[in-house]
């Protein structure tokens, strides 16, 4: 039978039940056929732009500060110690608190990674974790991206009074900046925060906060030198939230829906949301139509099936890739797939396998100097099919 989703709240249901949403109740509710599309988006977009400006949103949220990524707690420093090998990160504090333990990692034009690891707190993200590939890691995701804001209590009035709902009543204020965060939006197991910060930018350390003694070792090689900033990171959502969760996100952020590329051979489509073409960009991936089962739901609905909605992976930008990917691989690092792309196309990009501590893939991805565009179809086509190997 059909499936209808209802432009106001998203439920999807079957077509018999006529001109009311069986969620919401809405009259007339303006359905459409189950299968994405960019119609809603285009539609919407504009409503969304309009509506931050009249709030007050418009300019006051803006690049992406930090992410933060929760893992097991004997997993760690093994964490730390793998992006240190296999990035241009290096560790700037490590510091412990009464619900976290925390290492600092940096590089320059680049968020920063918070590596934290709870200390018997009550993870509200666990529950997302769930799943058949990833519930031997209750606690590990990358949980909360993070925003600069300059105003924090405006942007909390404007979001309280759209809804939305946060983790504390109150800011949580340092010495160095002030602070707040979303629940986890249902679609994704990931929250927003923003932070302003009361100086120039600072350490992620509270008052309470004590240094922690562990000590970590950057190698010398010289490839890593090469791996830059964070370029983006690509969030897996299910076909049926797909439209909702970029506009939730354009709602909590000034970013904007850019582009989407369809790969129908492989059920997915990869939207991009910028805030500029200079900055960091946010991916959702999703299905063009909803799971059935893994041979024909293709890699993107599949994974989601098998890990949940989750970061599938974090795309830093590479220079001199060829000989980076090629060190790399020398230092044990293994892939998905070889390089893809050309000087000719524009760029160059590859996958690795996913982390064995966070389940997270690292992209490397060079751009030549001419492209000016942000993929390419058949770039994004061979890694989609490369992830069928997860």
């Amino acid at each position: 039978m059909a499936k209808l989703i209802c432009q106001r709240c998203k439920s999807v249901f079957d077509v018999p039940h006529g001109e009311t949403c069986p969620r919401c109740d809405m009259k007339d509710p303006h359905v459409y056929p189950f299968q994405n599309s960019d119609d809603y988006l285009n539609r919407e977009v504009p409503r969304v732009l309009e509506e931050r400006k009249r709030s007050g949103l418009e300019g006051l949220v803006g690049g992406l500060e930090c992410v933060i990524i929760n893992t097991e707690p004997d997993k760690q420093r093994d964490t730390v110690d793998e992006f240190l090998r296999t990035t241009g990160l290096e560790v700037d504090e490590a510091f412990e608190d009464s619900r976290h333990r925390t290492v600092v990692l940096k590089t320059e034009e680049s968020a920063d990674f918070l590596v934290r690891a709870r200390k018997g707190e009550t993870n509200l993200f666990s529950q997302y974790n769930a799943f058949p590939k990833s519930n031997h890691l209750p606690n590990t995701r990358l949980e909360t991206f993070v925003f600069h804001v300059h105003d924090i209590e405006k942007y909390i009035s404007i979001q309280k009074s759209r809804g939305v709902r946060f983790m504390t009543d109150d800011i949580l204020e340092t010495d160095h900046y002030r602070f707040i965060q979303t629940l986890p939006m249902k679609s994704t197991g990931t929250s927003i925060s923003v932070i302003q910060w009361k100086s120039e930018h600072g350490s992620y350390a509270s008052q309470e906060a004590k240094s922690l003694d562990w000590a970590f070792e950057k190698p010398g090689a010289a490839h890593l030198s090469n791996i830059k900033g964070l370029d983006h990171t690509a969030l897996r959502v299910r076909a049926k939230d797909r439209d909702a969760t970029i506009i939730e996100f354009m709602e909590l952020t000034n970013y904007t829906f850019d582009f989407a590329i369809y790969v129908k051979m492989f059920n997915s489509i990869t939207n991009v949301a910028r805030l500029s073409d200079e900055t960091f960009a946010m991916v959702f991936t999703s299905g063009i139509t909803a799971y059935t089962d893994d041979e024909t739901s293709g890699p993107t609905e599949t994974f989601i099936h098998n890990y949940g909605t989750r970061v599938h992976h974090l795309a830093f930008h590479t220079e001199q890739i060829e000989t980076t990917y090629a060190a790399l691989q020398d230092n044990g690092m293994k892939f998905l797939i070889e390089l893809v792309g050309s000087p000719q196309e524009g760029l160059k990009q590859t996958f690795s396998e996913p982390s064995g501590n966070t389940l997270l893939v690292n992209e490397y991805i060079h751009r030549y100097g001419d492209f000016d565009g942000f993929f390419t179809k058949s770039n994004v086509t061979r890694l989609t099919e490369a992830t069928k190997k997860q």
